[in-house]
């Protein structure tokens, strides 16, 4: 019998019901299909014409998703070379015009994409989710998400949303940015940040 490989699907939007490959469960961990509903429930109408970005996108779900429900553009980073092999075969089974996929180190390319679109009219999301398992020197891991964030100079964020250990503890500020709330589901959690300004 062939091993089923796992999947998920697209919840709403013009994609809905369109399957999504996954990485194995031992490379990278599925954003489950409750916190995603979650962040587009929070989110709603406020995705429709922003550009999304996806730190440590796995499989590509979440920023598959939001081009689903009417996001302008997503962008993907990557570092594992077989998950990056899935996530440009998901947003090819989407719409790879929307999609820009980087494989590369999250801390590295993801303030360099906000550089690059600091001076657009675009209002960006950004999703951190960093890996839970701590790999090898991954120990710090939520420091360095912390630092990058608190590092970001550009103006047009309008939103940045942490996926995170439930038991980890959140600052209340990061650089410009202010916790707004957190939603715990299990051992995962969500927080969102937005800015001062």
């Amino acid at each position: 019998m062939k091993e089923q490989k796992p999947s998920t699907k697209i919840i709403a939007g013009a994609y809905k019901g369109k399957v999504l490959e996954l990485p194995s469960l031992d490379v990278t961990r599925s954003s489950k299909s409750v916190l995603k509903e979650s962040v587009f429930n929070v989110l709603q109408f406020d995705i429709i014409d922003k550009i999304f970005i996806e730190s440590f996108a796995g499989s590509g779900s979440i920023g598959l998703e939001a081009i689903s429900r009417g996001a302008k553009r997503s962008y993907f980073i990557e570092l594992d070379k077989k998950s990056y092999s899935i996530l440009v075969k998901n947003c090819k089974n989407i719409d790879i015009e929307k999609c820009q996929t980087i494989q590369g180190n999250a801390f590295v390319q993801t303030p360099l994409i906000l550089d690059f679109m600091k001076n657009s009219k675009d209002e960006i999301i950004l999703y951190v989710d960093p890996p839970f398992d701590y790999r090898d020197g991954m120990e710090d891991i939520y420091e360095k998400s912390f630092r990058m964030i608190s590092d970001i100079k550009a103006d047009n964020i309008f939103k940045i949303i942490i996926e995170h250990e439930s038991k980890l503890e959140i600052p209340e500020r990061l650089g410009k940015f202010t916790l707004e709330k957190t939603r715990k589901f299990g051992k995962s959690s969500l927080s969102y940040f937005s800015s001062d300004e």
